[in-house]
């Protein structure tokens, strides 16, 4: 006899419930905004209860620290990968501006950075703040750098890319300026390839 029941839905280990939640999670972050990421809408897209999201990550504020931790695990293996491109003479370095705002801005980090500040969740900004000061120790000690030179470089590029994220549209239409004019300035404030802090001094 035919039925209109629903197939039953399939089990999941508890690794994979999550990573189905947190690409559902960065799917509405990228097309509504970070306020669309709440459990009832994430729960809705990938047909699971509130109480089940709420099992695996306690909150709202839980599920965008989550969030936010493989968002920057990812950021930072991609910026780290271009660094050390950059240091073997295979790559530009400007690559590495590209890489972080792209991050910041069409990557969805920099609304969800805003969202966290604004909403009160500093809790979601833990993860992306451990994994560049992570990336800087680590771009730092492979080649017996002193770290202050690479940090201050990561913090002016970051928070170029942030406010270009954030007001870089409006900014540059409401002056008159090209779209990728942060961008370009970043670029050239790195400096020549031999005295940019993400490249290992001459030997």
């Amino acid at each position: 006899m035919p039925t209109d029941a629903p197939p039953p839905r399939r089990r999941l280990s508890p690794e994979a419930a999550r990573d189905l939640a947190l690409d559902a999670a960065r799917a509405l972050l990228l097309a509504d905004g970070p306020q669309a990421v709440t459990l009832k809408a994430v729960a809705a897209r990938v047909g699971r209860t509130h109480a089940n999201l709420l099992h695996h990550f306690g909150s709202a504020g839980g599920l965008q620290t989550a969030l936010a931790a493989r968002m920057a695990a990812g950021i930072v293996a991609e910026i780290r990968t271009a660094v050390l491109a950059a240091r073997r003479g295979e790559q530009d370095p400007a690559e590495i501006v590209r890489l972080t705002f792209d991050a910041f801005d069409r990557g969805g980090a920099g609304a969800l950075a805003s969202w966290a500040i604004l909403t009160g969740n500093h809790d979601a900004l833990d993860p992306v703040l451990s994994a560049i000061h992570a990336l800087v120790d680590e771009l730092a000690g492979e080649e017996g750098l002193s770290t202050r030179p690479v940090a201050e470089e990561t913090l002016q590029l970051v928070l170029s890319a942030l406010g270009d994220a954030l007001l870089g549209a409006p900014m540059a239409r409401a002056l008159g300026l090209p779209r990728d004019t942060a961008r370009r300035l970043a670029a050239e404030g790195l400096g020549p390839r031999d005295r940019l802090a993400f490249m290992p001094p001459k030997r």
